[in-house]
């Protein structure tokens, strides 16, 4: 994909965040499209400039030409029929049919065009189910509000950002990956088996997905944060 020129004053990588729907914002007064401050704060420290976009289903390739990079954020879950599952646990929430729509395109759009993609929580299962894979709908146990050791794969591209084999995960999700979607392969899991990294096989392009929240502790532990600055680097090279 050939992008567009840009004059040389713009020194920050464009960075396009998906917006999150929420129904209440107390500042606004009203319904808000949104993001979370810690994972855009996270991107600006790193050097790039996140800019959220709104989630309509219009040629996504098209709108997404102007940007350097991608980063699919955490949020809801993704509506079970998406990859195949006869049923609906009860534990699914906050499912959205354009949310799931739009971050399945441009999921598919990043990764078809090569485009420097950090996926984060719902953004790891968004990738693998547009890949054709599968999820967990409802963990034994969940991971949430909870901090847990993870390891990471030695030479992968999680390991080259982080600089580190083990991380402390900062973790909100009750689902995670049943099967492994198509070209992707594992660069992270928990103790307890459960797959909290992917990449793309063939290691091409910059990729890597977490099922973690880096931005949470990005302030404060360089290593999740050194995910976001090889990120932002991906994208200004």
């Amino acid at each position: 994909m050939t992008r567009p020129h840009r004059p040389h004053r713009q020194l920050r990588p464009l960075i396009a965040v998906p917006a999150r729907f929420s129904a209440t914002t107390s500042a606004l007064r009203f319904a808000a499209e949104v993001n979370a401050r810690a994972l855009v704060e996270a991107v600006w420290r790193a050097g790039g400039e996140p800019a959220s976009i709104h989630p309509a289903d219009t040629d996504v390739a098209g709108r997404l030409a102007r940007f350097d990079g991608v980063l699919l954020p955490g949020g809801g879950d993704l509506a079970p029929y998406r990859y195949g599952a006869a049923g609906t646990h009860d534990s699914v929430y906050d499912v959205d049919d354009l949310q799931d729509t739009f971050d399945l395109r441009v999921a598919r759009h990043a990764m078809g065009s090569g485009m420097p993609l950090l996926a984060v929580c719902r953004g790891l299962q968004v990738v693998n189910v547009a890949l054709g894979g599968t999820l967990h709908q409802d963990m034994d146990t969940a991971h949430r509000h909870v901090v847990h050791p993870v390891c990471v794969r030695p030479g992968s591209l999680l390991e080259q950002a982080t600089d580190t084999e083990k991380l402390d995960a900062s973790c909100y999700h009750h689902q995670r990956v049943d099967r492994l979607g198509s070209g992707l392969t594992v660069s992270a899991t928990a103790a307890d088996g459960t797959v909290e990294g992917i990449e793309a096989a063939d290691g091409r392009g910059w990729f890597t997905a977490v099922q973690w929240h880096p931005e949470d502790t990005a302030h404060e532990d360089p290593r999740q944060q050194r995910l976001f600055d090889a990120f932002v680097r991906a994208a200004a090279a």
